[in-house]
């Protein structure tokens, strides 16, 4: 067999040939969505090559062919997408191709002490990481947004509400700050899973590690990773637990968005007018001309509800499966990359919108939401010495009798209330669930790696 028809074989073929139709099946979207992975490939490969020439498993020279061509490889796919030819079945072929055509005989010695499963497994973990900082940055923007409109709007009251019914006031300052700390909790989660995510799995194989003498503490170091999946056999059980710990972020994340979306068309409707939009923000009817609809929060609201339903879509992909490697696996990204994506269009259409919000300040003086106040004026009572009980009973006999007078001003000072909101404290645990995360250091190590000569 002649060199070429060598390069152009796939990295599993034997000179058996597939059938065409399951071919294009087993291949799925396999090519679209790989384009995602094809810098993780070339910085996970790197590695292994580095790693393979410090343990004498490749000379030095080979190793140093190995990773110049690999940084070209690198560079051409930034400054555009790298295609993947006809004929190739995957992206970590196209890539081993190209690497081969370009050095001969040593580039066929990348996969040495390497199985596509790991070596896909390391292109996940390297994407999924990115993605989280990624994630985590329009987070955080949502959050100085969320708490900026808080301290701004902290003195406008809107009536709270429980089983539909208005009960107690609120205020703009109080319900902006909710979703700021639910953002707030949503991101210790993404941390934990992030931790999860931050290990290194190359070196375990198709799952069962290898014969060569590896050193997985290199790849480990030189890919910024915290730490390393010892075990080979659990290194292959992270591919479906991985994506299902992203989807359940994805679905924290999705419920506290699509609450909002949700307040923000009730509180625009004529029946509560607590906020208007600009109509530059709405749709029109085509047969009512009046309409002005808040579509941008309705279209969040049912995406955001959609995606709560993935991590369950995930898990079932995976639920009947022993250990060890599955094709099934290879679906996985048809869902999570594109949750991914409609996770970035929500918080940016937040980001957009919210600050445009125009905010109704004199919803509380109209006399229907006189009755709000009545847990405020049984609290006044009680600090004037009445037992609770019987001020209770007392404001109850007013209201019935039509009697009652809300109270002329509030006093919340508790922590977490209208009058103390604690923004501050909000902002500081935010910071330090950012600086936990560790981003800049990874950078930095990627960096290196990328300008070894």
């Amino acid at each position: 067999m002649n060199k070429k028809q060598d390069i152009n074989k796939k990295l599993w073929q034997k000179g058996n040939k597939t059938e065409p139709l399951i071919e294009s099946f087993t291949t799925g979207k396999d090519k679209i969505f790989d384009r995602k992975l094809a810098r993780y490939d070339v910085l996970g490969s790197l590695a292994h090559a580095q790693m393979l020439a410090e343990t004498g498993i490749i000379t030095r020279e080979e190793g140093n062919a190995l990773m110049k061509s690999l940084l070209r490889i690198y560079a051409e796919i930034e400054q555009y997408s790298l295609a993947i030819e006809d004929g190739v079945e995957d992206i970590h072929s196209q890539i081993e191709r190209m690497l081969t055509k370009e050095t001969g005989e040593t580039g066929k010695k990348i996969h040495t002490g390497r199985s596509r499963n790991d070596q896909v497994l390391l292109d996940l973990r390297l994407y999924f990481r990115e993605e989280i900082e990624k994630l985590t940055t329009q987070i955080h923007t949502l959050f100085k947004i969320l708490i900026d409109l808080s301290e701004k709007n902290k003195e406008t009251l809107l009536p709270g509400y429980t089983h539909f019914q208005a009960a107690m006031p609120s205020s703009f300052g109080l319900w902006f700050a909710a979703y700021a700390e639910s953002l707030l909790d949503d991101t210790i989660l993404l941390q934990a899973v992030y931790r999860i995510i931050n290990k290194n799995p190359l070196g375990s194989a198709a799952g069962y590690g290898s014969s060569f003498p590896l050193k997985r503490s290199i790849t480990t170091r030189l890919l910024g990773f915290e730490d390393m999946n010892y075990n080979s056999v659990y290194a292959q059980m992270g591919r479906g637990k991985t994506e299902r710990l992203i989807a359940q972020v994805l679905s924290g994340f999705a419920a506290t968005i699509g609450k909002m979306a949700m307040d923000i068309c009730l509180f625009n409707s004529q029946n509560f007018n607590f906020l208007q939009l600009p109509d530059s923000m709405t749709t029109g009817s085509s047969i009512m001309p009046h309409k002005k609809n808040p579509d941008v929060f309705e279209l969040i609201r049912a995406r955001c509800n959609a995606m709560q339903a993935l991590p369950n879509t995930i898990t079932m992909i995976g639920a009947n499966l022993p250990s060890g490697y599955h094709r099934d696996w290879q679906i996985l990204k048809e869902y999570i990359f594109p949750a991914l994506e409609e996770m970035y269009e929500c918080l940016e259409l937040m980001i957009f919108a919210l600050p445009k919000i125009i905010v109704n300040k004199d919803i509380m003086r109209d006399a229907k939401y006189d009755l709000c106040f009545s847990v405020d004026a049984v609290n006044e009572l009680v600090k004037n010495g009445t037992p609770f009980r019987d001020a209770y009973h007392l404001v109850a006999e007013q209201i019935q009798k039509q009697t009652f007078k809300k109270p002329a001003q509030l006093d919340h000072t508790h922590e977490g209330s209208m009058g103390n909101l604690c923004n501050d404290v909000l902002k500081k645990n935010m910071r330090n669930i950012l600086d936990g995360f560790g981003f800049k250091k990874v950078k930095q190590t990627l960096q290196q790696l990328l300008e070894k000569k």
